[in-house]
């Protein structure tokens, strides 16, 4: 019984303190505000800007295709985005010194290109012609005379046709396809085998040991392959990611010469029982020409002009399309006194019924770059202080959100010049896919929502 009123009497003087804090926190408050100023509070807001936006359709500017981390190749044509049109080239480099064996005859050569993602459809046929490379493609090569590497850069207007011989070696009519691993649920690797000339095959397989030395000597005899894709005119098609570099764990695309010796003989039915790969490796140069035909598109007679705005704007990766964005007025806030920005968020809605989210998936990442006083884009300080602060990548709702805290309180700081921006894939020469924003004049389009505390006297 004693150890119960014991307790109890405890609960009562805990209660009894806690109260005598409360009002003690009470009076403390109080105090506090007595000593403010009368009327000095910090009022925080948010506006909504979207008079001030304009958005338009620009063609962007040539990218490089050399040595990308996916290779792309294919023809594809749909009704708002007009088409495009991938050519591929490559070198093909020795795994090891030929030993052909004793004897050895050659049975046939063959071309293998390897991909496992598609951007477009699996019933369109593509054609695809494949021919010898006469002019040299160039990496990054050492120069002595320069006392440093010299950089050979390839655009996408790139002329690979006439770095080639014009006799044809092999042609493929072919129809992509997908094959999804149940378990995994990844994506097998695909194949497009595309049997060659044999003279191709006899001008590797009797190669003198000399032409064979090293790599460097070897793509001076054989300088490599070009891939010509042909033009779709009608809609459908699909642009291919190709694996195409070998890796330490992929063996990459390459020509394959089937022989035979005195040691082993060709299989029933010709089938070759020995295979010499020459493969394109991570030194291989690897060459992309893009072309992109916008003629009978929606935006057409309005692509690069500033004057008339649309609803929809229209982003496109592979050297496609980028979008113009001016914002008005925001010097405005500097004449704001006692005004602080709290965050500057920029948010683009996807137009899902026109992009066909669901059979055209958008980019993953776009970039929302400034324009500096001499005319370049760069992206702005918030992507410095943190990538992930910047934003840019696709959120479920179908919408992309940029911070533009900092860079927006440089312009009010005079540090920035207000010169406009521009939206752009984050992956330019890597990937096929494009999207259609609402644009500024759209009542769900672009809109800047800026949060700021405002202190009043």
């Amino acid at each position: 019984m004693k150890t119960e009123n014991k307790n109890r009497n405890q609960v009562v003087i805990f209660l009894l303190l806690f109260v005598i804090a409360l009002v003690g926190c009470k009076e403390q408050n109080s105090i506090g505000l007595e000593i403010l100023p009368s009327g000095d509070l910090i009022n925080v807001k948010s506006v909504i800007i979207k008079e001030d936006i304009s958005a338009f359709t620009h063609k962007e500017n040539l990218i490089r295709t050399d040595e990308a981390s996916t290779s792309l190749l294919g023809s594809f044509t749909d009704s708002l985005f007009g088409n495009t049109t991938i050519d591929f080239a490559a070198q093909f480099r020795l795994s090891g010194f030929p030993d052909f064996g004793k004897n050895a005859a050659l049975d046939s050569i063959n071309l293998y290109l390897y991909y496992r993602v598609i951007y477009g459809d699996t019933l369109t046929p593509q054609r695809f012609k494949v021919y010898e490379l006469e002019e040299d493609l160039y990496t990054d090569v050492y120069d002595s005379t320069a006392n440093g590497y010299k950089n050979y850069s390839y655009y996408q207007d790139v002329d690979l046709k006439s770095l080639a011989s014009t006799q044809l070696l092999g042609e493929k009519e072919y129809i992509p396809r997908v094959s999804l691993d149940s378990a995994s649920q990844d994506t097998f690797y695909q194949v497009i085998s595309i049997p060659l000339d044999i003279s191709l095959g006899e001008k590797l397989f009797n190669a003198d040991s000399l032409q064979m030395v090293n790599n460097d000597v070897f793509l001076e005899y054989f300088k490599g392959l070009y891939v010509e894709t042909e033009k779709l005119n009608e809609q459908g098609g699909t642009v291919l990611y190709l694996a195409a570099s070998s890796s330490s764990i992929w063996q990459g695309s390459a020509v394959a010469l089937f022989y035979h010796n005195d040691d082993i003989q060709s299989k029933l039915g010709g089938d070759s029982a020995l295979v010499m790969p020459y493969v394109i490796s991570s030194k291989s140069a690897r060459v992309n020409r893009i072309v992109h035909d916008y003629t009978n598109t929606p935006f057409y007679n309005n692509l690069n002009s500033e004057t008339n705005e649309d609803s929809l704007i229209f982003i496109q990766a592979t050297g496609g399309l980028k979008s113009r964005i001016f914002i008005d007025d925001l010097t405005s806030w500097a004449d704001s006194t006692n005004t602080a920005i709290n965050k500057a968020e920029l948010i683009f809605q996807i137009d899902t019924i026109a992009s066909q989210v669901s059979r055209f998936p958008p980019p993953d990442q776009l970039l929302f770059t400034i324009v500096d006083s001499a005319d370049v884009e760069r992206l702005p300080q918030d992507y410095s202080f943190s990538p992930a602060y910047y934003g840019g990548g696709l959120l479920s709702d179908y919408t992309y959100h940029f911070n533009i805290t900092q860079h927006l309180q440089q312009i009010i700081g005079g540090k920035a010049e207000n010169r406009g921006f521009y939206l752009t894939p984050a992956r330019k020469n890597n990937e096929a896919n494009r999207v259609v924003l609402k644009g500024s004049t759209s009542a769900t389009g672009i809109r800047l929502i800026i949060t700021y505390s405002k202190f009043t006297n």
